[in-house]
């Protein structure tokens, strides 16, 4: 079993909430690992309040995340796992995301079940994993959610992807727990020899 996030995985997240957010009139400024701390109004050294941020983040998801582009090599990754384990789409997203990502999923193809998380994703992924008595592998870009997964769910085969260039230099890692591939080739071939050796 195959079982992959989608913001900075599969899709390019942070390109499509920086158009979001300019046609709102602020900009991104990316020179940390951290979403709200990102945006700013033009001219300010200060970044937005959070919470402007977070109501700016529940609209890009009710009404513009199904046109989030998908990161190269990713559908014929997943296509590949396929071929040989079932594969799980586990993101988090509010409430009202679920709709809007499902559209994503269908319309660039990616026909695996949803399960939309909140918080850290060690509890979900064991219990996805324990559906199979197989080999397990995990795919995200975020360090707590990686680790969450050592901790609840050890057996599962942990990787880090961040596919947005401006994000890795800023990207927490450690991989010697979880190895990383920004790469999708590299990170299909890392996934497919760790579930079927």
């Amino acid at each position: 079993m195959v079982i992959v996030d989608v913001d900075e995985v599969l899709g390019l997240f942070m390109r499509s909430f920086e158009t979001f957010v300019v046609k709102r009139g602020y900009e991104m400024r990316i020179t940390r690992f951290a979403l709200f701390q990102s945006i700013y109004e033009p001219g300010s050294d200060q970044h937005l309040d959070i919470a402007v941020g977070r109501m700016l983040f529940d609209e890009y998801f009710a009404g513009e995340v199904e046109h989030m582009e998908l990161t190269p090599g990713a559908a014929a990754a997943l296509n590949a796992f396929a071929e040989v384990a079932s594969v799980v789409i586990l993101t988090n997203a509010p409430p009202q995301g679920r709709d809007p990502r499902t559209r994503w999923l269908v319309r660039n193809e990616l026909h695996f079940p949803l399960v939309i998380n909140s918080g850290p994703k060690g509890a979900s992924v064991a219990a996805i994993a324990a559906k199979t008595t197989g080999p397990v592998a995990f795919i995200d870009d975020l360090m707590p959610n990686l680790d969450s997964v050592a901790e609840a769910a050890p057996r599962v085969r942990r990787f880090q992807l961040v596919a947005d260039e401006r994000l890795r230099p800023h990207a927490y890692s450690a991989p010697d727990r979880h190895p990383r591939y920004d790469d999708w080739a590299d990170l299909q071939a890392a996934v497919l020899e760790a579930i079927l050796s």
